[in-house]
């Protein structure tokens, strides 16, 4: 679990490429803790989408949703990969799919240091959104 949450700090601190290497220790080191399966599938496509790896992101971000529909900011990343990949359709489908959860689509708070990740992550929401970036 140490490396689970080692993992999620480094995405905050805006390392991602150590968030991966954590996460993948940590599945390593407990393979059988399915229970938090979609949790890292959320957390390396949160890492792959900072990397601006949106290719890479959302099939790890889809497969954590069918493991866990009620996870919330899976929705966000999800649509905001979709997003930047010019993949409106898709990305405004998620918001939609979202919406059914909680209202708030853009949120005005992020755990994210780094400017350019935050940015990248609340323009990427606004667009799916459909709102002026």
């Amino acid at each position: 679990m140490a490396w689970h949450w080692s993992a999620w700090l480094r995405l905050s601190a805006g390392d991602p490429d150590l968030a991966i290497e954590h996460f993948e220790k940590s599945l390593r080191l407990d393979p059988r803790a399915q229970v938090l399966r979609p949790f890292y599938l959320t957390g390396l496509g949160i890492a792959h989408f900072l990397r601006r790896q949106f290719e890479d992101a959302y099939p790890l971000l889809l497969a954590s949703l069918q493991q866990l529909p009620s996870y919330v900011m899976t929705y966000r990343f999800l649509a905001a990969s979709y997003a930047h990949l010019g993949r409106l359709d898709e990305a405004r489908g998620i918001i939609e799919r979202r919406r059914g959860i909680a209202s708030v689509v853009v949120p005005s708070y992020t755990s994210f240091r780094v400017p350019d990740h935050r940015e990248l992550f609340l323009s990427g929401l606004r667009l799916a959104a459909g709102e002026a970036t």
